[in-house]
């Protein structure tokens, strides 16, 4: 069962080791709540694949499961970052299509 879902959420900074910084979005908690309650198959950690729109560019990942807030939180790349012109505390629109194969 796929599904698509449109949110705007805020870029931050997580620095998982002192040697590398992930930048990530958090999906609502409604979008979090939904995407828990589909039967979906589950990759490590609990992440569900997802492709994923902002702006012109388009790609695949997963998103993971966040203990803080009870939802979801998206992992975005640096190109994309680059090409999109956004960054770290910047408002940004994207559309998710949940479980693609």
């Amino acid at each position: 069962m796929d599904a698509t879902f449109e949110f705007s959420a805020e870029l931050y900074e997580w620095d998982a080791r002192d040697d590398s910084s992930w930048v990530f979005v958090t999906l609502p908690e409604d979008l979090g709540e939904d995407i828990r309650e589909m039967a979906l198959p589950r990759r490590g950690f609990g992440s569900v694949k997802v492709r994923v729109r902002c702006g012109s560019s388009e790609w695949r990942t997963s998103v993971f499961p966040d203990s803080k807030s009870g939802s979801y939180v998206l992992p975005l790349k640096k190109a994309v970052r680059a090409k999109e012109k956004i960054d770290v505390g910047d408002a940004v629109a994207f559309e998710i299509d949940v479980a693609p194969e």
